[in-house]
């Protein structure tokens, strides 16, 4: 029996951890510095052990990882050197859903010297991304095709029928990622020019998406598209776009959070007995009419326009006292999104997931156009599509490892037939499936 050492116990951990318990050549510990955290997931299988670890404890986190087989980390991506570098000196291989760092990326020539695969971005974005991309890439290479234009778009949002705010979105945990994802910038690939979107700028610099059985979304770059063109493959591409889905309403309101200054991550102090007005008429200057009427003027924006509603909605014209005496704009407003916004009991998340490609052919006059499009449904009181999406993908990796069927070594994202191939026809059979079309272009 091989034994799984599972680090963390957060909120997407669930579906690996009952996935790997069914099967019967596994024994799991899952390691978290919350162990009642780890107690719950396991919920006292006979497979199973929850463990109290501090990830920063490397005596702890060394006697753990050389009792095991093969280690999942799930901890934050800071800790994942760390962690790689014990597998690396233990001869154990490991799994994170987390994009790679240059440091991660240095290890693989050590990893492959000691035959080892350390497996990263294998969750959801990234990680399912770029599986189906690759099949769809691969397939149109094989067929003596070049791919010309791709556009990728990903997005975890409330289903249609939770979609019930004025935001279009909802929270099941912090939104500091959220809201620190809106001070990155923007790099793509457009008809061969390079294109570059200051963070000022990402939210005015958006697309219009409309998904089949979810209707018309919103795009805007995802962090730099560029790297994606080596990664896979696509030499020839004229057109190479990464952008996150919300729905309507999200970029616009956004644009203004940034222009006003809500996303600065500077500490203020001296904001004991501070309403949120008070706080917001400090990104204005001196009062020359109401908080409303000054707002609206430093935005450039209608008093009744959609984003003053938004912004009233949230509660930040209100006399409601801010719940910490200092903290940055960001946090403020994070904490502020996390009390409106949340999911309530028996609501449904979503993941989207599309894919558009232009690939061309040399026998063939017309350009053909492949879409592939995953719209993941969380179960109601059950496991969200964010974690199913999240953690399922690197619970097989895990497993197929252990069982000899990916044989890959060295620090790898899944982008190899040997690693997507099985992992996407598992996901299909767990109901995680796209749905793939081809029409031909006008020449």
């Amino acid at each position: 029996m091989k034994t799984i050492l599972v680090l963390g116990a957060g909120l997407v951990t669930r579906p690996l951890v009952c996935y790997l318990l069914d099967n019967p050549d596994f024994r799991l510990v899952v390691a978290s510095r919350t162990v009642s955290k780890a107690e719950k997931l396991i919920d006292g299988h006979p497979r199973g052990e929850a463990k109290t670890l501090l990830v920063q404890d490397k005596a702890s986190l060394q006697d753990l990882i050389s009792e095991s087989d093969l280690v999942i980390s799930l901890v934050p991506y800071a800790y994942h050197v760390d962690v790689a570098k014990l597998c690396l000196e233990l001869g154990k291989p490991m799994v994170t859903t987390s994009y790679v760092s240059d440091a991660m990326r240095a290890l693989d020539g050590d990893a492959q010297e000691k035959g080892l695969l350390i497996l990263n971005e294998i969750g959801v974005d990234p990680g399912i991304d770029h599986m189906s991309a690759m099949k769809i890439i691969h397939g149109v290479q094989n067929r003596g095709g070049k791919i010309i234009s791709f556009r990728s778009y990903c997005g975890g949002l409330p289903a249609p029928e939770a979609n019930t705010n004025p935001f279009g979105y909802k929270f099941s945990w912090s939104p500091r990622g959220v809201v620190l994802a809106g001070k990155n910038t923007g790099r793509y690939l457009e008809d061969g020019k390079e294109v570059f979107v200051p963070s000022k700028d990402l939210f005015a610099h958006t697309w219009t998406i409309g998904i089949e059985s979810v209707g018309m979304l919103t795009a805007y770059p995802n962090r730099n598209s560029i790297p994606y063109i080596e990664l896979y493959g696509l030499g020839d591409i004229k057109t190479m776009y990464r952008g996150t889905l919300r729905y309507p309403g999200w970029c616009e309101t956004w644009k203004k959070f940034a222009d006003l200054g809500l996303l600065d991550d500077e500490e203020r102090t001296g904001l004991a007995g501070q309403t949120f007005a008070q706080f917001t008429q400090t990104f204005i200057g001196t009062p020359t009419g109401s908080l409303k009427s000054d707002l609206s003027k430093q935005l450039d924006i209608p008093e009744g326009s959609d984003i003053m509603d938004r912004f009233e909605w949230l509660g930040l014209l209100s006399d409601d006292p801010l719940p910490v005496e200092s903290g940055s704009p960001l946090d403020i407003l994070a904490a502020k999104l996390l009390e409106k916004m949340p999911y309530e009991k028996g609501e449904r998340d979503m993941i989207v997931l599309h894919h558009e490609f232009i690939a061309e052919y040399p026998e063939l006059p017309a350009k053909e156009m492949i879409t592939s499009s995953l719209v993941d449904f969380g179960i109601p009181n059950g496991d969200s599509a964010m974690a199913r999406t999240v953690s399922l993908p690197a619970a097989i990796a895990a497993k197929m490892i252990l069982h000899g069927e990916i044989t890959a070594t060295g620090v790898h994202i899944p982008v190899l037939p040997d690693i997507y191939e099985p992992v996407l026809k598992e996901l299909e059979r767990l109901g995680i499936r796209f749905k793939e079309k081809t029409r031909k272009l006008a020449s």
